[in-house]
């Protein structure tokens, strides 16, 4: 009886929705910070079952860099952020990928990039691939300095339907997040 246990629990964590971050690096180029973050990106049955059904579903990366301060709170030196909208088009039968450095509003789509994928693992590829994103000016960073780039990446739950979001609550498959601090050392920063 409790290997049946087992089993069971063991089937319903590998069929929920998964993110986790494998790889996080920074490296100056052009006079820049630059940010590449590399994701392990699944999704859970009813994620999947809502976007094949027509249902938009948002996610939102994010990276800060920030410098330790004692005496107040962290100062930011240098953010960036991409929104992604990703939904199935059931006439075409094809994955529609909305990218955007801004918010994706429901009512328009007029300031984002769009791809179209065959199938969701292909558009799924271009949100677990984030690279070459600047994040701060090598000038505005200080080579003394305590430092470190701070990293989020979410399903963001605010974008769908009311109804959606009260049941997303009650629901594995709809919390989605990884966050992860690294430390700049000196090499990173001269």
């Amino acid at each position: 009886m409790g290997a049946l246990w087992l089993l069971s629990a063991c089937s319903a964590w590998s069929q929920s929705s998964l993110a986790e971050l494998t790889e996080l690096r920074v490296e100056r180029q052009d006079g820049a910070l630059v940010l590449h973050a590399q994701l392990r990106l699944e999704l859970g049955p009813a994620v999947e079952d809502a976007l094949v059904k027509g249902l938009a579903v948002h996610f939102v990366a994010e990276a800060e860099v920030m410098r330790d301060r004692w005496y107040w709170y962290d100062r930011k030196l240098g953010s960036v952020s991409r929104y992604y909208r990703l939904a199935f088009q059931p006439l075409t039968r094809r994955w529609r990928l909305n990218v955007s450095n801004e918010p994706i509003p429901s009512s328009g789509l007029s300031s984002t990039i769009s791809q179209n994928f065959e199938s969701l693992n292909e558009a799924l590829g271009v949100i677990r691939r984030q690279s070459g994103w600047k994040v701060a000016n090598m000038a505005d960073l200080d080579v003394d300095a305590h430092q470190y780039v701070a990293y989020r990446f979410r399903l963001d739950v605010s974008q769908l339907p009311r109804p959606f979001q009260i049941a997303a609550g009650n629901q594995a498959d709809w919390n989605l997040i990884v966050s992860r601090t690294l430390r700049l050392n000196a090499e990173s920063v001269r």
